[in-house]
This record gives C-alpha cells, sequence and structure tokens, in this order.
C-alpha cells in the first residue's frame, strides 16, 4: 500500500510532510476543546446546550477562516497562508487558557475557528496542485490520517496533564500547550515552494480581487458547489456530533474517570488512524465517490448499533475501532474530489468555501446533540444526530460525480477516466 511513496519527487514529499504537520498540529489543537468540556461544565456551571454552543462557534467561524483563506490563497499563494494560519489557531489557542467565563472562551474560541479552517483549505489545495494525478488519491489521503495523529498526541497530553494536575489547572496548561504548532511555521517557511500549476496560473492570468471571493458561485460552478458544500455538512455533522461529544459521553453516562476516558479515546483514535488509511488506499482503489459512499451508509448503521446495543466498557471499548474506521475513512477523499472538481483559476476558493461551508452547516449537531440531550440522554442524541448527518451525506451523493482520473495540469479539467 506504501510501495508508491518511494516514486514520489522530493518536492511531493517535503510538501506532504508539510501538509501532514500542518494537518496534526490542527487536530491537536482543535480536538483540546472536547477534552476539557466536563471540566468547564462543572467550573462553570454551563449546560451541556451552552457547552456544544462552543464547539459549534469554532467551526462555524472556521468556514468564514476556510473561504477567506482560499480566497486568498489563489491571489497570494497556498504556502503563504499555510504559514499564516498555522500561527493564527496557535495563537488563539494558548489564549483560551486565560478565559475567566463562558464569554471569553466562546469569543477565544470563534476566534481560534477563523485560523482552524483556513489551513485546510491552503494545505489541500496545495496538495491535490503538487501530488501528479497517478497519486493524488492516497497521497492526500495519507497526509489526513496527521488528523488521527494530533488527535491522538492531543490525548496522551490530556492524559498525561489531568493526572499531574488538579482539574482546575490542568484544562488551562493544556490549552497553553496549543501554542506549540507555532513553531512549524519555522519550517515551512524554509522548506516549501508554491506549486508549479498555481506558478503557471499567476504568470498568465491577472490577480484575483474582491469579487473572486463569490467565484464559486458563478455560472456551472453554482450546482456544484452547493451539492458539494451539503455532502460535507453530512459528513462533518456526523463525525461532529460523535467526536466532540465523546469524551463526555464516557466520562458522565459511563462514568469513567479523565485517566481511562484517554485509555478509550486512544482505542479509538487506533482505529481512526486505520480508517484515514483505508480511505486513502480505497480512493484510488475504487474511486472517490464510492469511498464517500460506503463510509456514509456503515456509519449510519455503525452509531446506532454503538449507542443502542448493550454492552459492558470492555467491549465498547473495542467497538470504538470499527466505528471510528467507518467514520473516518470518508475524508481522506475530500480533498483530492474537491481538487478535481474546480479549475485552477478559482480552486482554492470553490474549495475553502466547499470544505467549510459544509464544516458550518455540520457545526450545528454538537449544539443539537446538547440540546436533545437534556430530553432524551447524551448516547441517544449523539446517535440520532449523527445518523441524520450520515443520511443526508447520501443523498447528496447520488447527484455527485466520480472524479477519480481527472487531471489538475491546468485550467480545464480532463473528463474522468472510464
Amino acid at each position: 500500500m506504501l510501495a508508491w511513496f518511494k516514486d514520489l519527487t522530493a518536492k511531493e514529499r517535503s510538501t506532504m510532510l508539510a501538509c501532514f504537520g500542518g494537518w496534526s498540529l490542527d487536530a491537536f489543537d482543535v480536538q483540546m476543546y472536547s477534552f476539557v468540556i466536563p471540566t468547564v461544565i462543572g467550573l462553570w456551571s454551563l449546560s451541556k446546550g451552552e457547552a456544544g454552543l462552543i464547539g459549534t462557534v469554532t467551526l462555524l467561524i472556521s468556514s468564514f477562516g476556510g473561504w477567506f483563506s482560499g480566497t486568498l490563497a489563489d491571489r497570494f499563494g497556498r504556502v503563504k497562508m499555510l504559514q499564516i494560519t498555522i500561527l493564527w489557531y496557535s495563537i488563539f489557542t494558548f489564549l483560551c487558557a486565560f478565559a475567566q467565563n463562558f464569554d471569553q472562551l466562546f469569543i477565544l474560541r470563534a476566534l481560534h475557528g477563523f485560523g482552524f479552517g483556513g489551513e485546510w483549505a491552503a494545505g489541500a489545495v496545495l496538495m491535490g496542485e503538487v501530488i501528479r494525478d497517478k497519486y493524488r488519491g492516497r497521497a492526500v489521503g495519507l497526509v489526513q490520517t496527521g488528523w488521527a495523529v494530533g488527535w491522538g498526541a492531543s490525548a496522551l497530553v490530556y492524559t498525561a496533564v489531568y493526572w499531574l494536575l488538579p482539574e482546575a489547572l490542568a484544562w488551562r496548561v493544556l490549552f497553553g500547550i496549543g501554542l506549540v504548532p507555532a513553531v512549524f511555521v519555522i519550517w515551512v517557511r524554509r522548506h516549501i515552494g508554491e506549486s508549479e500549476v498555481y506558478q503557471t496560473h499567476r504568470r498568465t492570468q491577472e490577480p484575483v480581487g474582491l469579487s473572486h471571493l463569490f467565484s464559486a458561485f458563478r455560472g456551472p460552478h453554482l450546482a456544484t458547489t452547493v451539492k458539494v458544500s451539503l455532502m460535507v455538512a453530512g459528513a462533518q455533522g456526523s463525525g461532529y456530533a460523535l467526536g466532540i461529544w465523546m469524551p463526555a459521553y464516557l466520562r458522565m453516562v459511563r462514568h469513567l474517570s479523565s485517566t481511562s476516558t484517554g485509555g478509550f479515546l486512544l482505542v479509538q483514535i487506533l482505529g481512526a488512524l486505520l480508517g484515514f488509511l483505508l480511505g486513502s488506499y480505497l480512493a484510488d482503489a475504487i474511486g472517490r465517490k464510492q469511498t464517500f459512499m460506503w463510509s456514509a451508509i456503515l456509519s449510519f448503521v455503525a452509531i446506532l448499533l454503538y449507542m443502542f446495543v448493550p454492552m459492558g466498557n470492555t467491549a465498547l471499548l473495542f467497538a470504538g475501532v470499527p466505528l471510528y474506521i467507518v467514520f473516518l475513512m470518508k475524508f481522506p477523499p475530500m480533498g483530492p474530489f474537491m481538487t478535481e472538481l474546480f479549475p485552477t483559476e478559482l480552486r482554492g476558493n470553490a474549495q475553502g468555501f466547499c470544505y467549510n461551508s459544509g464544516r458550518a452547516i455540520g457545526s450545528f449537531f454538537p449544539t443539537l446533540v446538547g440540546y436533545l440531550s437534556q430530553s432524551m440522554g447524551l448516547g441517544t442524541a449523539i446517535a440520532v444526530c449523527s445518523a441524520v448527518a450520515s443520511g443526508v451525506m447520501i443523498l447528496m451523493l447520488l447527484l455527485l460525480p466520480e472524479t477519480r482520473g481527472r487531471s489538475v495540469s491546468g485550467n480545464e479539467i480532463a473528463a474522468p477516466a472510464d
């Protein structure tokens, strides 16, 4: 499965490493809030709905961050925006450590979201343009395994910090560590160059202006933009309903300690890593659309089984592996799929908007889980919201084409291979 890696050029490998690092550190920072939800609920007497709202605002604002970052990446370059967004989300994660109440944490997590969304938009487009057609699916997919690596690192740090320090201090230290990704920007500045596709386009086209912000809504691109955005919304909504509330479910419903919760999450993250790797392989083997569809259908079934079939904690621990495999295998094809759907002149804008507007719509599911859990229980609310979101994804996929085999070497995209 990894023999193809040896065939990559030095530039392809270094670009993969940069985007892998950016995506890992992105997950490291953004997942921290899911670990501290029970703590801030207890310290500030928040409702589950209010706690979910903080998670939602991060994701909602990330949609604007991705949209603007993608647009600016079309004007100023993919690498420059990658650096700026990593620095941005690192600083605001660090500042969350000093929040004194709900309002302050709400604002800081919202500002964090602006950089969080922007990093994916810049990095995914850069990867899609640098990696050749033959390996694009598995290469971009392999980079997205960085999310599991960053998530796992965050879980390890959470477990260690909560074991060493009292809970009232530990959550602040956890956010403070979120400044670490800023150091990675130095390496990116020294080792990563722009894609040749982007450089060629800039030499032959005028720089984009403010109106470029709405280029994905013009002419034949509008219908594709809407359908892809809703497809992503289903994928993200199902994942957020599960991922953001899972630590709280384990602690508040299954009554695990903070260290036991960390252990559970590490096993689930192993499933996520396997899901990313499987999705990376399937994206090229059976196509982007088929990978999406199988993941969405299996996610719909798996979350209902996980939450409603009676099982002890040991069985629940191992059940998390297949659950996260099917949930996460849908994400590796996202970058290649959108890169191949849109032409070079608006790729950053369109890709940034579609992925992050989908993230914005999906961001309401954690809040919905929080409010519904007050009447139907947290596990039931997670299952219902996640299953509904997977259903939305399935419906949109029926309206979208396969893109495996399409070229991105010019402004016009070639027809897909049979």
